[in-house]
């Protein structure tokens, strides 16, 4: 069984001492050495270094030996932590904001070139969907895909994604989780849209063209879901 890493790293924070640590070194704006790590929150060195590279072993900090305040001095390098340049965010359900973000942001970019902004969003999420389905495709190197295997590659692929697949029948993946939601209720037509042509993308990209992805809105479910289509009817 695999750990998410976001978790890891908010269970490494369930410490009163790594929280108080953590927040000291993101407020120095400097590598911080152990024994002011240890002063920060009041414990011992020893005791500090253990809650430390907890706190490195989670993704939280990064670490490395270097001389304090770059002056070299006789006897061993002191080991120093700062902040890594990571997000951390845990949602359940999952949800992918910064995706639709993404999209909407190289939509505002190109709009004027061809079309208005939504128009832009939509053709900015297919490329973006086709992307990930060739990268995927690359990856896994699946050959010609029929309806049923390319169903089963692609709901690995949208468990990444965060959209907890679910297959109703040998033909039909249903989509759980919307990673747009709550932004989807309050823009349905415009982040649907966006949403069915960042799948029917990612279809593409797979090569999958005996799969489509359909608009089939449910309460509280993704607003697609992929369906077989014998006849390879996709471009």
């Amino acid at each position: 069984m695999t750990t998410d890493p976001a978790i890891s790293a908010v269970a490494a924070l369930d410490d009163a001492l790594r929280q108080g640590m953590y927040a000291h070194i993101r407020r120095a704006r400097r590598p911080v050495t152990r024994d002011e790590a240890a002063a920060s929150v009041g414990i011992s060195r020893k005791l500090a270094a253990f809650h430390l590279d907890k706190l490195v072993d989670a993704g939280l900090l990064r670490a490395r030996y270097e001389p304090v305040g770059g002056i070299r001095k006789v006897g061993r390098t002191p080991k120093v932590y700062e902040p890594a340049e990571t997000d951390i965010r845990v949602t359940i359900p999952e949800r992918r904001h910064e995706v639709l973000a993404d999209i909407l942001m190289d939509a505002v970019l190109a709009e004027g070139e061809d079309g208005s902004a939504r128009q832009a969003a939509v053709r900015v999420a297919g490329r973006r969907g086709q992307e990930i389905g060739a990268s995927e495709r690359a990856r896994a190197k699946p050959g010609r895909l029929g309806a049923e295997r390319a169903l089963t590659l692609i709901e690995g692929l949208l468990s990444r994604h965060g959209f907890e697949p679910g297959r109703e029948s040998p033909t039909c993946v249903r989509l759980r989780n919307c990673p747009f939601h709550p932004l989807a209720a309050r823009a349905p037509e415009l982040v649907c849209g966006i949403n069915h042509a960042f799948l029917d993308g990612m279809l593409t990209g797979l090569e999958a063209t005996r799969v489509r992805a359909v608009l089939a809105p449910r309460q509280g479910e993704c607003c697609v879901e992929l369906r077989s289509s014998p006849q390879g009817d996709r471009p």
